[in-house]
C-alpha cells in the first residue's frame, strides 16, 4: 500500500479528531478536556508513549532513534468573543464546501491533527524508526504567554531536541522566524483633586496623551529588516485610577504591544520611550511586565513578557528539509517565509537555540478571526508532510550547536 491510500484511510478519523477538538472549549489556562481527547486520539493510534505532564502539556513520544524530532502545536485558542459576530456556532465543527470550521481550526487544532495523525503515519511506514525519535507535544498556554509550555517541555519534561517543527498556520508554506514581541507598560503619576477645580491637581491622564502620541509616531523611526520587515509599536489598553468620577485621576497606565525586529531587543525597546521627548522620568516608569497564571494543573512559570525574535537561515539543512518534503507532498517547489504573528519558536529557536521551522495547513488570516477555518485537503497533505519530514531530514541532517539558555524557570 502506497502513503497516498495509507492517508486515505485516516481522512475519516482526522476529520473527526478536528471536529472533536473544535468542539471542546480550551481557552489558555483551561485546556483539560483538549489535553485528554488528544490523549485519547495518541493512544488510539498506537504511539508507543503518552502522558501528560504536571504543567499541562500533552506529550506523546514515537521510535527510539538517535536523531531527537518534535513536532509541536499548541492546544489552547482565545475566546470567541460576541456570538452575534459569528456566522456560524464556533464550537460545532461544521462542515462545509471542503472547510472544516470553528474556533481553533486555524489556530492551533489543524497543527495538531496533521501531526498526531502524520507521526502516527511515520510509524505505520516503519522505515526510519530506528533513525528517530519523535515527540508530538500539544503545549498550553501559548495565546497567553508564547513558548511558556513548549520551553517546559524541552527543559523538564522531555529534554532537549534536535529539531523543532511548529504547526502553527503557514499556507503550506515553510516558514523559519518572525519578529519578537514584548509587553510593556508605562504609569504616569499625577496629583489628584476635586473634579471641580481641575488646576488645583495634576491629571495623569493629561500627563499621558502626548506620550501616546509620541509613541505612534515613533513606528515610522523603526529601522526595517529584509526578511522580518520593521518592527512595530502601539498602545492596546488605557486606564487610570481616581478617588472619584468627580475627582482628577492621580494614575494613568498604558499598555503597549511592542514587535520587536531583526537588531532590537528589550532593552532598546524600553530605551526608545525613555528618549522620547514627552517621557517625563520623574512622574513616569516603564516596565516589562510578567506572567504567572497558574495552568490548568495548578502549576505556576513566572516569566517576563519578553519573546526574542528569531530566524532561522535559509540554507540550514531543517529548512533545507523542510522545503524538500513539503516539495514533494505538493508537487511543486514550496517557498520559505514568515509568520506576522508570535509562536512557540521564540523558546525553542529563540531562547534555547535549537533549530525550528514551522508548516501548518492554514492560514494566519483566519487565525482568531469568526471565519476560522481549515481547507480539509490541505489538513491531509500536511499529514503527509509530517510523515515524510524524518525522511527528508536525514538527506540534510548536520549537527547544530545549540546556544545557551538566556534564563530558566
Amino acid at each position: 500500500m502506497d502513503i497516498k491510500q495509507r492517508i486515505e484511510n485516516y481522512r475519516h478519523d482526522s476529520i473527526n479528531f478536528m471536529r472533536d477538538l473544535i468542539r471542546i472549549p480550551g481557552i489558555s489556562c483551561q485546556e483539560r478536556d483538549v489535553a485528554l481527547r488528544i490523549l485519547r486520539e495518541m493512544k488510539h493510534l498506537g504511539f508507543e508513549h503518552s502522558w501528560i505532564d504536571d504543567y499541562g502539556n500533552v506529550i506523546g513520544k514515537i521510535g527510539n532513534g538517535p536523531i531527537k524530532l518534535l513536532f509541536d502545536s499548541h492546544i489552547d485558542t482565545v475566546d470567541v468573543g460576541n456570538l452575534e459576530n459569528w456566522g456560524f456556532d464556533p464550537y460545532d465543527g461544521k462542515v462545509e464546501d471542503g472547510y472544516i470550521y470553528g474556533r481553533g481550526a486555524s489556530d492551533n487544532h489543524n497543527g495538531t491533527v496533521a501531526q498526531v495523525f502524520g507521526a502516527a503515519l511515520f510509524k505505520e511506514i516503519g522505515d526510519l524508526l530506528d533513525q528517530f525519535t519523535i515527540y508530538v507535544v500539544g503545549t498550553v498556554q501559548e495565546e497567553d504567554c508564547d513558548g511558556l509550555g513548549l520551553r517546559y517541555i524541552l527543559e523538564h519534561s522531555i529534554g532537549s531536541v534536535d529539531y523543532v517543527c511548529l504547526g502553527e498556520a503557514t499556507d503550506m508554506k515553510v516558514f523559519r522566524g518572525h519578529r519578537g514581541r514584548m509587553e510593556i507598560s508605562v504609569t504616569a503619576k499625577g496629583v489628584s483633586c476635586h473634579g471641580s477645580a481641575p488646576l488645583r491637581g495634576e491629571n495623569a491622564v493629561y500627563r499621558m496623551m502626548p506620550l501616546i502620541s509620541d509613541i505612534e509616531k515613533l513606528n515610522k523611526k523603526l529601522k526595517p529588516d529584509k526578511f522580518l520587515g520593521k518592527g512595530t509599536c502601539v498602545v492596546t489598553h488605557v486606564s487610570c485610577e481616581t478617588p472619584s468620577l468627580c475627582a482628577v485621576p492621580d494614575l494613568c497606565k498604558i499598555h503597549i504591544d511592542r514587535r520587536l525586529s531583526n537588531g532590537e531587543d528589550k532593552t532598546l525597546a524600553v530605551l526608545q520611550i525613555e528618549e522620547l521627548a514627552s517621557f517625563d522620568p520623574k512622574n513616569m516608569k516603564v516596565e516589562i511586565l510578567h506572567y504567572d497564571a497558574p495552568s490548568y494543573q495548578g502549576k505556576v512559570l513566572e516569566t517576563e513578557k519578553y519573546y526574542p525574535t528569531w530566524v532561522l537561515p535559509e540554507d540550514h539543512p531543517l529548512v533545507k528539509a523542510g522545503v524538500d518534503a513539503a516539495s514533494k507532498v505538493l508537487g511543486k517547489k514550496v517557498t520559505t517565509s514568515k509568520w506576522v504573528f508570535s509562536t512557540n519558536g521564540i523558546a525553542s529557536m529563540g531562547q534555547l537555540g535549537i533549530p525550528t521551522i514551522g508548516f501548518g495547513p492554514a492560514s494566519e488570516v483566519s487565525a482568531h478571526s469568526t471565519d476560522d477555518k481549515i481547507k480539509i485537503s490541505d489538513m491531509i497533505n500536511a499529514i503527509e508532510f509530517y510523515a515524510k519530514l524524518p525522511e527528508s531530514i536525514l538527506k540534510f541532517h548536520s549537527t547544530t550547536v545549540k546556544k545557551e539558555a538566556a534564563f530558566s524557570f
